[in-house]
Formats: structure tokens, sequence, C-alpha cells
């Protein structure tokens, strides 16, 4: 498996599969071919159907500047190599002089065909969360002390970056108020539920409230187009840190132990990504958001200082009741129903730690299981169903409106 680095990039939204993916490859392929004087950007897939409401053309032409970008919606999914394809070419005095297919894997990750990237370097031997599990249950170690044995030194150093970029983004979705952009006229709301107290409102539903402030927060930025972190998607960027920032600053966790959970959620998005997907274009919402709200919870779980079996249920049981989950985001928008739908996963996961707490010597599936289940349910999925637009909640949208 490759390092947790590659689960949490720091990027604008709104999606990390149609903006930090894109941005970061036009920004390579610029760099390969500095001398052309003209750029050009075709978009396939999932890129091509819902990349002008996600702003993909508006992240390449950031990192590729004077760029022409064509979304080409003729090619049928099963004929490209990946839902999000793009073939960059560049042009000399009229004259092709390069060119590169790149597919933005999830995540804001990137792949160049036919070729290897730093990211794809292996850091850890083990490919699954059952050869994790015997090597600490074997050292009698921790998930967390796990990591740090195989990660480079600097790994605190990146996560203390994470970390301070995740709280930047909520402080900022909780100050700011109006209308998102795209269209839907969506207001922003993390503010409003941070100070809507409700007369004997019970400490469960002031956590439940808070959190959900903390998880609109972030997701509002996101779809405004903010500095965000990945974890392991845009579109689910809100569901990690709104529980973790809750268990700082409203539960008092230290922020040592804050960035041991960051690590322990790391390393379950690296073994989705490693044996799943964590594309909404490939897999749907199940591989975004049940991938976060199982990060979630195996974070939780570990800051609560549950063994390595609950901490494994709780990931298990965020991800099953997630399986199926549709990518049909309205309008092509990480608005609807992506805002909402971060924090249900915060307060979902939170569930799945409680469940796991006390019933994980019951359980029956283990992780592996139900990652694999949730890879094989993506590729059954129909492609209006993953992150195209064309069918689910953003039809009936289209229909109704």
């Amino acid at each position: 498996m490759k390092s947790i680095k590659s689960v949490y990039k720091i990027g604008n939204g709104p999606s990390s599969s149609h903006t930090v993916g894109p941005y970061h490859a036009a920004h390579v392929f610029g760099k390969r071919y500095p001398e052309a004087d003209a750029y050009k950007v075709t978009l396939f897939g999932s890129l091509a159907f819902t990349g002008e409401g996600h702003g993909t053309g508006k992240a390449i032409k950031t990192g590729l500047p004077g760029a022409e970008v064509i979304y080409n919606r003729e090619v049928p999914e099963s004929e490209l190599p990946h839902p999000n394809t793009m073939l960059f070419e560049a042009f000399k005095n009229g004259e092709l002089i390069g060119s590169n297919r790149i597919f933005s894997i999830g995540g804001g990750s990137i792949r160049i065909e036919n070729e290897t990237s730093d990211e794809e370097t292996e850091v850890y031997p083990q490919q699954n969360f059952n050869q994790i599990l015997h090597v600490c249950k074997s050292r009698s170690i921790s998930l967390a002390q796990f990591i740090y044995r195989h990660e480079d030194p600097s790994i605190r150093i990146y996560l203390k970056e994470i970390w301070d970029a995740m709280q930047d983004t909520i402080r900022r979705g909780l100050k700011a108020e109006g209308i998102l952009p795209g269209g839907l006229g969506v207001a922003r709301k993390a503010r409003m539920l941070l100070e809507k107290r409700c007369y004997n409102e019970s400490a469960d539903v002031t956590m439940n409230r808070v959190i959900a402030a903390y998880a609109y927060a972030t997701s509002e930025e996101n779809a405004d187009e903010n500095i965000v972190v990945t974890c392991p998607t845009c579109g689910s960027c809100g569901v990690l840190p709104s529980v973790l920032y809750y268990m700082q600053y409203d539960r008092g966790f230290p922020e040592e132990e804050i960035l041991d959970a960051l690590a322990v959620a790391g390393l379950i998005g690296n073994v989705i990504r490693t044996n799943a997907s964590i594309s909404g274009a490939e897999c749907g919402c199940q591989a975004e958001i049940g991938s976060a709200c199982s990060m979630t919870a195996a974070a939780l779980a570990s800051l609560y200082g549950l063994n390595i079996d609950q901490v494994e249920y709780a990931a298990e049981i965020a991800m099953e009741h997630n399986l199926g989950l549709t990518c049909d985001p309205v309008k092509g928008l990480v608005q609807i129903p992506c805002i909402e739908r971060n924090a249900v996963a915060a307060m979902r996961a939170i569930s799945s730690v409680n469940l796991s707490r006390f019933l994980f010597s019951t359980r029956k599936i283990s992780f592996d299981e139900v990652v694999e289940t949730m890879y094989q349910t993506g590729k059954d999925m129909n492609e209006k169903y993953r992150e195209t637009s064309h069918g689910g909640l953003a039809e009936i949208y289209y229909a109704d409106h």
C-alpha cells in the first residue's frame, strides 16, 4: 500500500476528482511542454458530464493558462480506460508536439497512462486490513504505532499540516453566510446550525447539531470552491474533520491524540483505495461518503481507546450501511445532496462506534469483505448513478424544476 499521505491532500473544491486531480494533471503536463503555444484538453466520461458544474475547466485553466477545454460526451464509458479520462495535447505553431492521456483516479490523485509516479511508491507491504490486523496482534502494537513504524518520520508534521488546514476550513465556514454559487440558490447553513439551540435541548441533540454545523461548514466551503482537505475526497471532506473538531474543542481531547486518530483514518482510507475505489465516478457515493464514514468511525474508535477489533468493526459497520449509495449531484454541483450527506455520515460514524463498542465479539463480516462488496456494488451500479447527473435525484430535480 501507498503512504497515507495519498489520502489527504489540500486543494480547492468542489471535487477532488474533478478539480484537484485535473489541476494537478494540467500543471504536470504544462511543465512537460513549456515551449507549447497552445494546449487542448478533452474531457471524457464523468468529467465531461459534470465537469461544468464541478468547475473542472476552471481548474485546468488555472493549472494550464490559456488551455482550450472540450467536453466530449459522445464516447461511452465502456470504451474508456477510466470514468475520469482526460486527453492533454500540446501544440507549437499549429503542430502537435506532445500528448498524454491522464486519469483522475479519486481523492485528487492522477495516473498518467503507461507511467508510474512517486505517489505509487509502496510504503506498506500489507495489502488489506486482515494482514495489518495480524501484524498488530502478533507484535502487540496499536494501529497508530503500526503506521508510524512504516511511514516516513515526517508523517507527524504532514498530519499536523492537514489538521491545521481542516480546522481553518471549519472556522471559515462557520463565519460565512450567503448563497452558494451555481444557480441552485442553496444558502449556507453552518452558522445557523451552530447558533440555533432549542429549549430543553438534550446533550445528544446538542452534539449532533454542533457536529452537523462543522460538517456543513467544511462542505459549504468546498461547494464555494475554497480550500479543503480530501478525506478521502472533496465531496466527502466534511465527515472526518467535523467529528475530530468536536472531539478536540467540545470534548477536550488533546491534539496529539487527534493526530493519531487522523493517521488511523488515513490507514482505513488507504485500504479502501488499494482494494476498491474512493471515486464517485467509479463506484458511486458509497466510495466517497461511505469511505469517509468508515474512516471517521475508525478514527473515533481509536480516539476512545477501543481495541483493534472494535476499531475494525466500527469501520465495517460504517461502510456496510452506505453500500449502494448513488452519486447523483443535482446540476453537477457538489451541493445537493452532498452537503447534507456529509452531516448525516458524521452522525452515522458515531453510531457505528457505539455499536462496535458492545457488539464487536458477535460480528460476522470483516472490513475487507465489506470493502470488496462495495467495489463489486460500484462496478454493478448503472453509469447514470456514478457522478454523471443522468439519474436519481439529479434527473428528478431537473424534471420538477
